[in-house]
């Protein structure tokens, strides 16, 4: 008999509609440099509408037979995406033999060090330089000072799929964290290469609130988990959220 050392389900959520977001729109639609919001990016909240379409998933979950409900959470550190979890739990998204609700740092938004809070036209105007570097050497890699590349949020994944595999087998975990975190996580499970993942990537952004789910499958390999469904949004349109997509306040540091 084959090991299970996988959970049985793994749900990957992009958090809800957040003031960034809102701010960083706002910035662009503007033409102006600088995304204009006082607080540190880890305590953002979520927006009125963030709030909506963390209230719909959370239903959704919620509709679920109590057996296909989560029973673990792990969720980044970050404001927008506790809240996004907390309102998940409290709608009664989760399974009755809940376990816990795990906040795991490795989950947080990727850091965007001295590009943090500018435009693409800030970046151009403030760091030509780093805009020239990045365009050269292309997101995957670049690394803006004080900051992370993909490349550097991978290798913190890599950590936590190893606690998930030890610690959540057979269990059906939910992750809330970011954008950005979505699509290295699919790099991973499903062994994807740079040129891949950029393509999904320039498909279309994850939507606030949209659903990356996984199978697993009686398999030992890295290939463990199956992607069954992505950037899944129907449990928003059922509850009649609107759908956003914006990328994680800076879409040129991203």
């Amino acid at each position: 008999m084959i090991l299970q050392r996988w959970p049985t389900k793994l749900w990957i959520v992009r958090h809800g509609e957040s003031a960034g977001n809102v701010a960083r729109d706002t910035a662009h639609a503007a033409g102006e440099a600088w995304i204009k919001i006082e607080a540190r990016d880890v305590d953002v909240p979520l927006s009125e509408l963030g709030e909506r379409q963390a209230d719909a998933l959370g239903r959704w979950f919620a509709s679920l037979p109590s057996e296909g409900r989560p029973n673990v959470i792990l969720s980044s550190p970050y404001l927008r995406a506790k809240n996004t979890a907390d309102v998940i739990q409290g709608r009664g998204g989760i399974a009755p033999d809940f376990v816990h609700l795990v906040i795991d740092e490795r989950l947080r938004e990727k850091e965007f060090g001295i590009l943090d809070r500018l435009t693409r036209l800030g970046i151009e105007q403030r760091h030509p330089d780093l805009a020239e570097a990045r365009g050269r050497v292309g997101k995957f890699y670049f690394r803006p000072p004080a900051g992370e590349s993909w490349c550097d949020v991978i290798l913190r994944l890599r950590s936590v799929l190893d606690s998930i595999s030890l610690h959540y087998s057979g269990k059906r975990v939910l992750i809330v964290a970011h954008q950005v975190v979505v699509l290295c996580m699919r790099y991973l499970l499903e062994n994807l290469d740079e040129a891949r993942i950029l393509s999904i990537d320039s498909e279309g952004d994850v939507a606030n609130c949209a659903v990356t789910e996984y199978d697993s499958v009686m398999t030992e390999s890295p290939q463990g988990l199956v992607l069954k469904r992505y950037n899944f949004v129907a449990p928003l349109k059922r509850e009649g959220a609107p759908v956003t997509t914006a990328p994680d306040e800076n879409v040129a540091a991203r």
